[in-house]
């Protein structure tokens, strides 16, 4: 490695902590593949997740342009040296991979890999992925590959071990991620399995409307028109009401869009959608809050859906009111009702959690904290506050 001890200590530091950040896969794999080409002086990197039928699920890329890798095409299968590291779990470090046995070959548009060294990621017994670099570069010699120190491989037994101890961690962070990943979507099924449920009973309950005013209209035809004529206009308002809500289910049942809205947008829609479905007023106001990283915006959304189906289920609320507002560099959320309220020491020590425990866990998570204020008869206040970054 070209660093010195410090700035190689640092560099390698500086690596773990990227792979710790992220929370996505792609985002996990592309920064471990990014790290290991930086830290041992490779020309190309590419670390590839094996799906169960001969192939990668993800294949990352760090060195090729987008261009080139179009140009590559499929994503390649489990062969080769590539599946040696897969199925034989074992490090391999070749001073030119063209020549090792194993070696099938690769497309015309692929880059020419000399020196080559890989290592299986493993979770416990599991391999979980296949990380390798290709063509060592020389200090001060642009792209030119280094094949010379250890048995005529530029990448060195230091190299390995380093490389080794990235995959570690490698498996760490991506089974975290995936982990992570897992938890958002069966949170999100819950979500829309609960939303399903709220927009079904308040289109149910227009369509019934619907159908008894329609009834009344057609007996009214007849002997007394006038008030026919009112009932029918009535039939419309309630149609239109009720074209509104399915209208609604539609965009709601979709998982929450926070990457393309953002938080804001995507509060206020469902907001506006609870609005709708519940015979509550509920209103929501943004004021000067800047995009936030999305584990927090994360948190904050899962907060505040949750605070909300407090307020609309068990509180018997007749108004609430959510606020988003700029806090420093970060953010503060209110979750604020005229319900009932309740006994905070009570619910703690009764072991009653309305979703308390959850929401504490998010705002904890996110880096944040949560406080609850809740009198019985006077409503209750749920506040989140997440710093700047």
């Amino acid at each position: 490695m070209s660093h010195g001890p410090r700035s190689g200590l640092a560099a390698v530091s500086s690596a773990l902590l990227a792979m710790s950040r992220h929370l996505e896969v792609r985002d996990v794999l592309k920064t471990i593949v990014a790290s290991a080409r930086e830290l041992l002086d490779a020309e190309y990197a590419a670390l590839g997740v094996p799906d169960d039928h001969g192939g990668f699920a993800q294949f990352v890329v760090d060195g090729v342009s987008e261009e080139q890798w179009k140009a590559i095409g499929p994503l390649p299968r489990q062969h080769g040296i590539l599946a040696a590291m897969l199925h034989e779990a074992r490090a391999e470090r070749l001073a030119d991979v063209r020549k090792d046995p194993r070696f099938e070959g690769w497309p015309k548009a692929h880059p020419d890999l000399v020196d080559f060294l890989g290592l299986p990621i493993r979770d416990g017994d599991e391999v979980i992925g296949a990380l390798f670099l290709a063509n060592k570069l020389r200090p001060g010699a642009g792209h030119a590959p280094c094949s010379e120190p250890d048995g005529g491989c530029g990448f060195t037994q230091d190299d390995e071990e380093l490389l080794g101890i990235l995959a570690q961690h490698a498996a760490i962070a991506l089974t975290n991620a995936r982990l992570y990943e897992r938890s958002r979507e069966l949170t999100i099924a819950e979500e829309r399995s609960r939303l399903a449920h709220e927009l079904h009973d308040a289109v149910s309950q227009k369509l019934f409307s619907l159908r008894l005013t329609a009834q009344a209209a057609a007996r009214l035809v007849d002997r007394d028109p006038s008030r026919a004529k009112g009932e029918l206009q009535q039939v419309a308002v309630l149609a239109a009401e009720a074209a509104d809500e399915l209208r609604a289910a539609v965009v709601e049942l979709r998982p929450a869009a926070l990457d393309e809205d953002g938080l804001v947008a995507t509060l206020r829609t469902q907001i506006q959608v609870l609005d709708r479905a519940h015979s509550a007023r509920v209103t929501f106001a943004g004021h000067g809050v800047k995009a936030l990283p999305a584990s927090q915006e994360e948190a904050l959304l899962r907060v505040a859906q949750e605070a909300l189906h407090n307020a609309l289920r068990h509180s018997g609320a007749d108004h609430v009111d959510v606020t988003l507002d700029r806090c420093g560099g970060g953010a503060v959320l209110r979750v604020t009702d005229d319900g009932s309220g309740f006994d905070t020491k009570a619910v703690r020590h009764a072991g009653r959690h309305l979703g308390l425990v959850s929401m504490r866990d998010r705002a904890s998570g996110a880096g944040g904290t949560l406080t609850v204020e809740s009198v019985p008869g006077k409503g209750t206040v749920i506040e989140m506050e997440v710093p700047g970054g």
